[in-house]
């Protein structure tokens, strides 16, 4: 079915539907940056072609959004979270403790975290997740210690890097977006540098600890955190011409008048590259529907479903031309919504 230009008779069920009783009839969304500009595309659409009111969309970060979506089950708590990374088993702890016990998982596709830099900046063209590593991280081995970072310039480890100062503004703790910078960069560039295998040592060969070691960056202001959405961090790199950001994909294809891209291990970023899986550094996308309010929260429902359909999401939506990679097994999620299917059953 096309969601899109929708018929009088379509409109008029919708309306029927949007007459249910319900203390509020505005469907309230929040979390991920990364999943914002999607959202808010989705939430303007839907606005347009259903006869309920637009949805409320707020940003935050994922964990902030989880936390938000874990509050409770009522009209005073949000309906859906948006996520850059899977719900972690204690936020579905924290939920089902305050009563939210129905969570509809739905992946809406790929999206790949990219290193860019200022335009007219130095050409970080190439980078491995070992450069990060030695540039970012709170330790690194050094004629084989394991010692405090006090790399200055990019070629002090790399000479095929620009001569230039160290800065890099990475998303802070509460996105998403840090957590796969974590397991994807800074863990990868661990363990290629030779830290991990030192730092499994100092702490009595627990591998467990070596990799949240490996996560540490450095605090002497070579590694900032960026608290607030990829808007700040690009407002960094517009002042600082030596810097590097972390951005999803999608924020830097919108802003190529600005911003230049680094290769990773050798591949570009581009939705290509992610579809296929040869971009080193990508991760699903999620949004988390309370069950509950489904039926309650006029439009809630149908918001979900029209977020996932072909007309949105699929290869030829306008999310994919903002830069959302499409899922190859989105025909299986439009089903799960439909059908209703919460995290942990089969109905």
């Amino acid at each position: 079915m096309s969601f899109i230009k929708l018929t009088a008779s379509t409109l008029a069920i919708a309306a029927v539907s949007a007459t249910a009783a319900a203390a509020r009839d505005q469907v309230q969304v929040a979390g991920s940056s990364t999943v914002l500009p999607y959202a808010s595309i989705v939430a303007e659409a839907f606005g347009e072609n259903f006869d309920f009111p637009t949805p409320v969309v707020e940003s935050g970060g994922s964990s902030s959004g989880l936390k938000r979506f874990c509050e409770g089950v009522g009209e005073n708590t949000i309906d859906v979270a948006n996520a850059s990374r899977a719900i972690k088993s204690s936020e579905v702890e924290t939920c089902a403790a305050n009563g939210v016990t129905d969570i509809i998982q739905v992946r809406i596709g790929y999206d790949g975290i990219v290193f860019a830099s200022q335009l007219n900046g130095p050409e970080y063209t190439a980078f491995e997740p070992a450069d990060i590593y030695n540039a970012l991280a709170a330790k690194v081995v050094k004629d084989g210690e394991l010692v405090d970072n006090t790399y200055a310039k990019w070629t002090e480890f790399n000479a095929d890097l620009p001569d230039a100062e160290i800065l890099g503004f990475i998303p802070g703790t509460k996105h998403g977006t840090r957590e796969v910078f974590e397991e994807k960069v800074l863990v990868a560039g661990c363990e290629a540098t030779g830290a991990l295998e030192a730092l499994t040592a100092a702490n009595g060969g627990d591998k467990k600890a070596a990799e949240k070691a490996c996560m540490e960056v450095r605090t002497d202001g070579k590694s900032v955190d960026i608290d607030g959405d990829y808007t700040e961090t690009l407002a960094r790199i517009d002042s600082n011409a030596n810097a590097i950001g972390v951005f999803g994909l999608a924020f830097y294809e919108n802003n190529t008048d600005k911003l230049k891209v680094a290769t990773m291990s050798g591949v570009e970023p581009s939705t290509e590259t992610i579809a296929s899986g040869d971009y080193p550094v990508s991760r699903p996308l999620y949004f988390y529907i309370k069950k509950a309010h489904i039926g309650v929260i006029p439009g809630l429902k149908e918001y979900a479903e029209f977020f996932v359909s072909d007309d949105m999401a699929g290869p030829d939506g306008p999310l994919s031309a903002y830069g959302l990679v499409s899922d190859p097994e989105l025909a299986d999620t439009q089903s799960m919504v439909e059908e209703e299917k919460t995290m942990g059953s089969s109905s």
